[in-house]
């Protein structure tokens, strides 16, 4: 009998205090999301920041030549919005679509900021949780930058494991499903380099599918090795 172990830590939990996420809490307003609308969209002015309750949320930017780059892929207690803090006349810098219709805390950014600097230790807490999010986007474009869109893809893989992936007998399989269009967004690839890239990787016997179009990685330590991996810890390597 095959036995499986949720690998999808919460990280945010182990970053953000029971303190902070019940100040959060208590300020906030819940509202339902739909499917494909958008709490947000880059440039526009920025007012709020949201926690999801339930649902999943696509966080992305559109590159210079008008793709679209899908960064992160939220689901419960994860916060988007949060960059925009302590700014004047801020902007978001991404945009967010609703993935899956779900529910999500709506907290006004003044009354947030307000509230934070009443108390020092929660102000740096929140402080210190943004700036892991940047040092995440920041290992995302080295990824990028430096390895390649086969690279691209071999890190996207590795991330959406550590936050999705089920230890099975045989590897860890990605308990989410995507296209390879959708795949192809996390690093501003075209849909026909992913499906090459997919098929060799196959070839190699590194990864599998599901019927459901699930993919199952079979060799980690093949992709780890190809993109010269630096065991960065969980809290940095995901798609959260």
């Amino acid at each position: 009998m095959q036995t499986s172990l949720l690998l999808k830590t919460r990280t945010q939990d182990k970053i953000i205090s029971s303190e902070l996420r019940a100040l959060m809490d208590s300020i906030g307003t819940v509202k339902t999301m739909d499917k494909d609308s958008y709490l947000f969209h880059e440039g526009t002015d920025a007012h709020e920041i949201y926690i999801i309750k339930s649902g999943l949320v696509q966080v992305s930017k559109l590159t210079t030549d008008g793709k679209e780059m899908i960064l992160r892929i939220c689901k419960d207690k994860d916060i988007i919005g949060e960059l925009t803090l302590f700014s004047n006349n801020p902007k978001y810098l991404l945009s967010s679509k609703v993935l899956e219709s779900g529910e999500v805390l709506v907290i006004e950014k003044d009354l947030l900021e307000k509230t934070l600097i009443t108390n020092n230790f929660l102000t740096f807490e929140f402080m210190k949780w943004t700036s892991n999010h940047m040092r995440k986007f920041q290992t995302k474009i080295r990824d990028l930058m430096l390895n390649g869109k086969k690279g691209a893809l071999y890190s996207t893989l590795i991330r959406l494991s550590n936050s999705y992936g089920i230890k099975q007998n045989d590897g860890i399989l990605i308990d989410l499903v995507l296209t390879n269009q959708e795949l192809a967004k996390f690093f501003a690839a075209s849909r026909e380099s992913v499906n090459r890239m997919l098929v060799e990787l196959r070839r190699l016997g590194v990864i599998k599918m599901d019927k459901s179009g699930r993919i199952k990685i079979l060799n980690m330590d093949y992709l780890r090795q190809e993109i010269g991996c630096e065991n960065c810890p969980i809290e940095v390597c995901n798609i959260n």
